[in-house]
């Protein structure tokens, strides 16, 4: 036993001085090819058993024949596994340059294309991962490239949509000053209905460019959604008279939601003026309430014919105004926007779907904490 504790011991002193030898040319050598550490780590294996079955041959002796033997069969050993160690290195340098060149071509600005070869499961996982955030960065470049189209799309309609009610307010400005207006009661009205559309315009434009900039501070508190629905229609009701259209609310349920009431009451307002507007006289808007697990859903359904299916994905998009048929007279094409900002600002979800006769709204947001 004290035979056997000997010779261990010197085996391990070898192999140790080998491994320590082993780490110092590694650390030399960390910022050189994998394929140079492959190398060192296969020699340091090799040297590590040389030099313990060395030392624990010396200990015991052995003739110079037998020595000799240990050492051709180490040696023979070592040749093997530093050619093996170099071909893998080789491999997986060569691996490592085609996903360098793929990744290079992706940073400038194309997607990226994972190497045809076959790598190790590292390597694979990288490959994988590159190949995922170029999906993500090319959705991103296509969001950015929509959301430029439609905030040119705005200017241009926010400036013609001010050039009108603008020139129509100088003329008769200055057909008060001139004292030619032959009813200057009659364009009295008429500036301060036009001027208080320009605020509203003015308004929506603020309130969006809040909800863009993550400005938009919410006070919430736990409502009904129903109050809240009866609050909107109440709000609204003037309007659906004026136009002839029906506004029906009966199945509003009483569901607690924690938001902003301020805020979601405008959303409402939003979708039931939407709705109003492009609803033909004698013809009915919807309200609805439902409570779905965990979530509370509020739908809107007018009857304006309903949308083409590709311009769904485009109704909340800022400055959509969909055709001429569902474009309100100097409408800017904010309300939808507006009102998707503020949904997801409390981290529910809006939507829209055509159903027979028209279309519906529908906005979701989580169910209010149980009270304790």
């Amino acid at each position: 036993m004290k035979d056997v504790l000997l010779m261990a011991a010197f085996a391990f002193g070898g192999a140790a001085c080998a491994g320590l030898l082993g780490a110092v040319a590694l650390r030399l050598l960390r910022h050189r090819s994998v394929a140079v550490s492959l190398a060192v780590v296969a020699a340091v294996a090799v040297a590590a058993m040389l030099a313990g079955t060395l030392a624990v041959a010396w200990a015991m002796f052995l003739s110079p024949h037998d020595l000799s033997v240990v050492t051709l069969v180490a040696a023979m050993a070592a040749v093997v596994s530093l050619a093996t160690a170099l071909l893998l290195g080789r491999w997986v340098v060569a691996r490592g340059r085609d996903l360098a060149r793929a990744a290079r071509d992706f940073g400038e600005g194309g997607s990226f294309a994972a190497p045809p070869a076959r790598a190790t499961a590292e390597l694979a996982a990288v490959t994988r991962e590159l190949a995922a955030t170029s999906a993500r960065l090319a959705a991103s470049r296509e969001r950015e490239r929509a959301l430029e189209s439609s905030r040119r799309e705005l200017v241009a309609w926010i400036s013609h949509d001010l050039r009108t009610p603008l020139a129509g307010l100088r003329a008769m400005a200055e057909a008060l000053e001139d004292g030619v207006a032959a009813d200057p009661a009659r364009y009295h009205r008429q500036i301060r209905t036009e001027v208080e559309r320009l605020g509203t315009m003015v308004g929506d434009l603020f309130e969006l460019s809040r909800i863009h900039a993550g400005a938009l501070e919410l006070t919430p508190s736990r409502v009904s959604f129903r109050d809240l629905a009866a609050d909107a229609l109440l709000g609204a009701d003037p309007l659906a008279r004026e136009r002839g259209v029906r506004l029906c609310g009966e199945d509003i349920v009483h569901v607690p939601v924690e938001v902003d009431g301020k805020e979601m009451t405008r959303v409402l307002t939003n979708l039931l003026v939407n709705a109003i507007r492009h609803t033909p006289a004698d013809g009915t808007v919807a309200v609805r309430v439902d409570r779905h697990e965990d979530t509370a859903v509020l739908s809107v359904t007018d009857g304006c014919g309903g949308i083409p299916e590709e311009d769904l994905p485009k109704v909340f998009d800022t400055g959509w105004r969909g055709n001429s048929a569902r474009t309100p007279p100097a409408g800017a094409g904010l309300g939808l926007a507006i009102v998707r900002g503020i949904v997801e600002a409390h981290a529910g979800r809006a939507r829209v779907h055509n159903v027979p006769g028209g279309c519906r709204f529908e906005v979701t947001l989580p169910l209010a904490a149980a009270s304790t």
